[in-house]
């Protein structure tokens, strides 16, 4: 049997559909494969976004700026010198891109500049930090990628 050139480029442009369909079947049912967005609710966090903007200029506009730095106790997060800390209320939110079920929040509570995280509560690996606070009514915001 003899197959011409017109049989031939079918039969590839079979064997390619088939090839990538296979691939496209697998990946969506592969569970090691997580399709989880970053967060559940994307679009209700969109639409605070410019607060977050907001929140960011106003720490760098009033130099208000927090240091995060690691340390052998765990992860220090200083807050500026020049406020008083026991007016200071917020948030911070240590996030994992690789695994959200180590991702956790807790509220900021001072008795001087320095929060500490444990070194217990971090594995290492990639962290996303965001420090939402309010000192005097007015909202400040930090945030930063590191390494621990």
């Amino acid at each position: 049997m003899k197959i011409n050139w017109g049989t031939s480029i079918v039969i590839a442009f079979v064997c390619f559909i088939s090839f990538i369909l296979f691939f496209v079947i697998r990946m969506n049912i592969d569970h090691k494969a997580n399709h989880d967005l970053v967060t559940e609710e994307y679009y209700k966090e969109e639409l605070g976004f410019q607060k977050e903007i907001d929140a960011e200029n106003n720490a760098n506009d009033d130099n208000k700026n927090i240091e995060v730095e690691k340390t052998t106790e765990g992860l220090v997060i200083t807050f500026p010198k020049n406020i008083d800390n026991t007016v200071v209320k917020g948030t911070v939110s240590l996030y994992r891109p690789s695994n959200k079920h180590l991702d956790f929040d807790f509220p900021i509570r001072l008795s001087d500049s320095h929060l500490l995280v444990p070194d217990k509560r971090l594995l290492e690996g990639r962290w996303d930090i965001k420090i939402s606070w309010e000192y005097k009514d007015e909202e400040y915001l930090h945030k930063e990628k590191i390494t621990y």
